[in-house]
């Protein structure tokens, strides 16, 4: 990240090349409160009439505080989508990590101590926590940890956090209706008059011309 705008292809095409890697412990940070509540299974068919969370939410206010922060950073709004926060993707981190399975407990994991870290990381630098320090201060400090291949040594736990959150955020944004037109995803949009059919091109792209 850096004061050069980046469009949404960008961020795109650089989440795709990353890899995947393990984390390491954070340097300076007190480690992540475990989850210590048992949870049971939930259905395999959720009841969309009664859109309930079947867990709880495990992270405080003052870490979705520093995850608006950041999910604002990597998706700013444009003149066609919000900003993240503004459709509440810190709070579809909260509830990501917050569910009884596998994967999300090891994100819970690796969020909450990435959280932890990169307001250690701005303590140590800068006095203040993350959200309460400058923009430029901020993009500076993940500008260091956006390329787990690029990052120093010392960074790796920050990156490897870093890394994990862009994925979580574009996945969380990008599922709200309020971001759709950025992709030019249409819908079930009524048509006014007769139904025009398939557009040509398209037919001709599948070879089904002349059926």
């Amino acid at each position: 990240m850096s004061s050069s705008p980046i469009s949404r292809r960008d961020i795109f095409k650089l989440v795709a090349a990353a890899s995947a890697a393990g984390a390491l412990a954070p340097v300076g940070a007190e480690p992540p409160k475990p989850l210590t509540r048992h949870f049971k299974n939930t259905l395999s068919d959720p009841d969309y009439t009664n859109p309930t969370i079947p867990w709880e939410k495990p992270l405080e206010a003052t870490e979705l505080a520093t995850l608006a922060v950041l999910v604002d950073l990597i998706l700013p709004a444009d003149e066609s989508s919000p900003a993240a926060s503004a459709i509440g993707v810190h709070d579809f981190l909260n509830e990501w990590v917050g569910a009884p399975y596998p994967e999300n407990r090891a994100d819970y994991e690796t969020i909450r101590g990435g959280v932890a870290w990169i307001n250690t990381h701005a303590w140590k630098h800068h006095g203040k926590a993350f959200k309460e320090i400058a923009p430029e201060e901020q993009t500076a400090i993940l500008d260091s940890i956006c390329d787990p291949a690029k990052s120093l040594p010392e960074l790796a736990y920050g990156a490897r956090f870093f890394q994990k959150l862009r994925m979580l955020t574009l996945g969380g944004y990008y599922t709200h209706p309020a971001t759709w037109k950025s992709l030019g995803y249409v819908g079930n949009s009524p048509i006014a008059g007769p139904y025009p059919g398939v557009p040509d091109e398209i037919i001709k792209l599948l070879g089904l011309e002349g059926l």
